[in-house]
């Protein structure tokens, strides 16, 4: 009889604390099952995200590079951009569709967007490599505009030490548009100095500093 009555105070207490725990317990499991199909979707959906971002700006580069890229492919090339950076505006396929679409802004002779997609950018990426990108093309674009003064104001911060040689490049750019040839000739020199340094290609630097008269200058 006692054993008896030890299962019935057992069976009673678990009674009792499923009466007091049981909706507490069911409603963590469903709490945690929901955190996990969550965590999941959510997963699923930037999985998907990244996929269709890498789809739709291969499209892009494809489209863009095109051998023969008439003003209806212009004009598609740069609606595919937008919708890039609409769709996938945090992503490096935002960035780089910026970029190209300043490309194609340029070869439609429309200037002022193409400086406010390398503005865009400037401002809004968080990759270093990118933004340095885009000011080196802006202060290209403001020389290629005649306004050398704002290419020196724009190469003067935010370049990452592995984009040097083409920011003295485009430094000697400017200075020779403003006239300076001492300045331009040592911004040369200094773009050469860097590339060999760093082991990178650097192309028509050279032949600029020849045009310059190198040699009357080392003399």
């Amino acid at each position: 009889m006692a054993e008896l009555r030890t299962e019935e105070e057992q069976l009673d207490a678990i009674k009792r604390w499923w009466k007091e725990n049981g909706t507490s317990l069911i409603a963590g499991v469903a709490l945690a099952a929901a955190g996990i199909f969550g965590w999941n979707a959510w997963q699923n959906y930037q999985e998907n995200q990244a996929e269709a971002a890498s789809l739709r700006y291969q499209q892009l580069v494809n489209l863009a590079d095109a051998e023969a890229l008439d003003d209806e492919g212009l004009a598609q090339a740069r609606a595919l951009a937008d919708e890039i950076v609409d769709n996938h505006g945090r992503t490096l396929y935002a960035d780089m569709a910026r970029l190209i679409d300043a490309r194609l802004a340029v070869a439609q002779d429309d200037h002022d967007a193409a400086v406010t997609a390398l503005r865009s950018v400037i401002d809004a990426s968080k990759r270093d490599y990118i933004q340095g990108l885009a000011r080196l093309r802006l202060a290209r674009l403001q020389v290629a505009q005649g306004d050398a003064e704002a290419a020196l104001e724009t190469l003067g911060s935010g370049i990452p030490d592995a984009l040097a040689a083409q920011r003295a490049d485009i430094r000697g750019d400017a200075q020779l548009a403003l006239g300076r040839e001492d300045q331009a000739r040592e911004a040369w020199r200094e773009a050469l100095a860097h590339a060999e340094q760093r082991d990178q290609p650097i192309y028509g630097v050279q032949l600029k500093l020849e045009d310059l008269g190198v040699e009357e200058a080392i003399l």
